[in-house]
């Protein structure tokens, strides 16, 4: 069975689809893992990092987008998800010269209108809205399931806000990473995503969890060499779990995102940032093992 990772802040402006695509790099060539992408950001830019413009286009003239594949598969349409999956996504080789195993489902313009469209669909059978909204929420999680089958890890890269994709992401992941920026906007929307996670009503009620079974994990962003940065990320330490890998700001980082279309190694991509990813991957890597066990020993329920 997949792990599933949700990377996720309702703040934009955090990294969240540079991590995304990071932690798709990493796990795929350093780990060797099966990875599949699930675009569910409108903005696409995890899609164009790893597709570059016109292979995005491509996908998206073609219907083969991640609005395409909710809209036509939302009412039970028997289509093979795989149609909707594109592979060998990315600029970066494994070890032995080949594509990574990488694959993605296309993000789209149109996510969020699709999603409005079939929560018109389904208040045709309910006048309840919570109700109408589970039931939308709950089809795009069995439909992001469906590919759990096919990846060692599928990776889910959500929208800020609370779109319905997005819920269902955080529904269905077995551990959210969630990007921050070490500054007191950012404090506060990990305090908010944080709840939302872990369906707490306040702070104080998300203190009742032990750190070591909430199913989020913090992780520090464009973190400058500058003790208010550190102060920061060891205040928001104290309430949330972080993960000991941080970011900083590097041009490795920032230049990696420019999709090239040729195939190159994944030190020679990150240049000076290679070792940052190679710390992430390390650290990822343990969380991902620990869910597998977790699911290998889960008694099925008769």
């Amino acid at each position: 069975m997949a792990v599933f990772l949700a990377v996720a802040n309702r703040k934009g402006g955090v990294g969240k689809s540079t991590v995304a695509v990071m932690l798709a790099h990493a796990l795929a060539v350093h780990g060797s893992k099966r990875v599949l992408l699930i675009d569910l950001d409108s903005q696409c830019n995890a899609s164009l990092i790893l597709m570059g413009g016109q292979g995005w286009n491509e996908a998206r003239k073609a219907g083969k987008t991640i609005a395409d594949y909710f809209y036509d598969l939302f009412d039970g349409i028997p289509a093979n998800a795989r149609d909707y999956v594109s592979k060998n996504a990315g600029d970066v080789s494994a070890a032995n010269g080949k594509p990574a195993s990488i694959s993605v489902v296309p993000g789209s313009l149109l996510l969020e209108d699709i999603q409005g469209e079939l929560y018109l669909k389904q208040a045709n059978q309910s006048n309840i809205p919570d109700v109408v909204a589970n039931r939308v929420r709950g089809r795009m999680e069995s439909l992001i399931r469906r590919f759990e089958g096919d990846y060692d890890v599928v990776i889910l890269d959500c929208a800020p806000g609370l779109s319905f994709a997005a819920l269902a992401a955080l529904k269905t992941a077995d551990k959210v990473i969630v990007p921050f920026r070490p500054d007191y906007v950012s404090q506060l929307a990990v305090d908010r995503v944080a709840m939302l996670i872990e369906d707490t009503r306040n702070l104080d009620d998300l203190s009742e969890i032990p750190m070591d079974d909430r199913r989020y994990a913090c992780l520090a962003n464009y973190v400058r060499n500058d003790d208010k940065d550190y102060m920061m990320i060891e205040e928001i330490s104290l309430v949330h779990p972080v993960l000991e890998t941080f970011l900083p700001q590097r041009n490795g980082i920032a230049n990696a995102f420019d999709y090239v279309g040729q195939l190159r190694p994944i030190d020679v991509k990150y240049s000076d940032a290679a070792g940052d990813v190679k710390e992430l991957y390390q650290e990822i890597s343990r969380v991902i093992d620990s869910i597998s066990a977790n699911k290998k020993t889960k008694v099925p329920v008769s």
